[in-house]
């Protein structure tokens, strides 16, 4: 079953405008899916990492001259001797909607000397990132509250999506397509899979790793920490490798994986934490690599509030990528322990956001803000939310509201 994304109307607009589009993202979030669905007429080309197809990797300049226009390029970081007989191509042409790129991998896709997109494409092509689904997305209403609210902080999303599935089976699920639709007796035979195939196929492929047992330990590991602040020289210990190892894995799977929002500074004087809170990029795989069994266990479990975290701040990366002008994300923490869960920058204002997993959130959940209006009191007057599994907002005090994690 096809669930529209965010993201379409942006891929419509910028192919309109530029001769090619790359999308890039982890596998299985729907690129190709995507792509065949909003472009039905378009060929396809899917890149394989053994064969040649059609002999693009030999003759990558006869290979795109004897192909129609538009071209769908799917997995183009098996291919990556394309990429410079795209920039020839397109220096030959410059019409707009002619190459649609796909890439599993973007760290691959973007990499040098072979990939080498950025650079070889740069004013020829626009780089759109797609992720897992949106909680919009999953019940095919897919549109950004976030990007209306930062419009109009004054104007606060009133109630939630209906879901399909309670709060807990949703984060446990996860938000990668395929697991939306599996019985939930198979889900964590297909987090494993999609671990291994990650682990077993992907990265063994386009990285150079030399103990790879200690390495999917690594993963496990790194899912465990999800939105906690991350210390790689402990990273580092726990394993037995050295802080640059683990400096270097983390580097790996920050592409689509996994994701670090950095602390927010500002001009304080008082002293803040300087590490950046980490988050796995889907709820599912942290709760696979937790051995969280089931939905109710998740409820139960120690690493709840964090999950939650990491799977609401998700959530809102998804609806930010869509905006012409993203917002800036970042975690706020002072070393007396204050913290904010995210602060949301965008038109000048900073707006914290705390996460909670409670139904019913009160007045004790805006500590944090207060802390942060307290240290910045330039920032007092800017709307302040508190996003938790709730049917309908309310407000707690002047500038801060209760909102449902998926509003509409």
């Amino acid at each position: 079953m096809f669930h529209a994304r965010l993201i379409s109307h942006r891929i419509k607009e910028a192919f309109a405008a530029v001769p090619a589009v790359v999308i890039v993202g982890a596998r299985q979030v729907g690129k190709s899916t995507l792509l065949r669905h909003d472009y039905p007429d378009a060929a396809m080309v899917t890149f394989d990492p053994v064969q040649d197809i059609a002999g693009a990797r030999r003759d990558p300049d006869l290979f795109l001259a004897s192909q129609p226009r538009p071209l769908i390029l799917d997995e183009i970081q098996y291919a990556p001797e394309v990429v410079a007989a795209l920039k020839r191509a397109i220096d030959r042409d410059r019409r707009p909607g002619q190459f649609l790129l796909t890439g599993s991998q973007q760290w691959q896709v973007m990499a040098r000397p072979k990939g080498q997109i950025a650079e070889s494409l740069a004013g020829r092509a626009i780089i759109l990132q797609l992720e897992g689904f949106a909680a919009s997305e999953i019940v095919d209403q897919p549109e950004s509250w976030l990007a209306r609210w930062l419009q109009d902080p004054a104007h606060v999303p009133q109630q939630a999506l209906s879901m399909p599935r309670t709060f807990a089976e949703q984060i446990w699920r996860g938000f990668l397509p395929d697991a939306q639709t599996l019985p939930l007796s198979l889900i964590p035979d297909y987090h494993r899979s999609y671990q291994t195939t990650y682990i077993e196929r992907d990265v063994r492929l386009l990285a150079n790793v030399a103990d790879w047992s200690t390495f999917a330990r690594f993963v496990r590991l790194l899912a465990a920490l999800t939105g906690q602040e991350i210390n790689r020289s402990q990273l580092g210990r726990e394993l037995g490798i050295t802080p640059q190892t683990a400096t270097a894995w983390t580097n790996m799977l920050a592409t689509c994986q996994w994701y670090e929002l950095e602390p927010w500074m500002g001009n304080a004087i008082k002293r803040l934490s300087q590490r950046p809170c980490g988050h796995a990029a889907d709820s599912g795989q942290v709760c696979h690599s937790l051995s969280i069994p089931s939905p109710q266990a998740l409820i139960d479990h120690p690493s709840f509030g964090a999950i939650v975290e990491s799977a609401v701040v998700g959530d809102l990366r998804r609806q930010a990528q869509i905006m012409p002008t993203r917002p800036e994300f970042h975690h706020w923490r002072t070393h007396a322990g204050a913290e904010v869960d995210l602060l949301v920058s965008y038109n000048g204002r900073r707006h914290p956001i705390e996460i909670k997993a409670s139904s019913h959130p009160g007045r004790e959940s805006l500590r944090g803000i207060a802390a942060f209006r307290e240290t910045y009191p330039q920032h007092a007057g800017d709307m302040a939310l508190v996003l938790a599994p709730v049917e309908r907002s309310y407000q707690l005090e002047s500038g801060c509201w209760v909102v449902p994690w998926n509003a509409v």
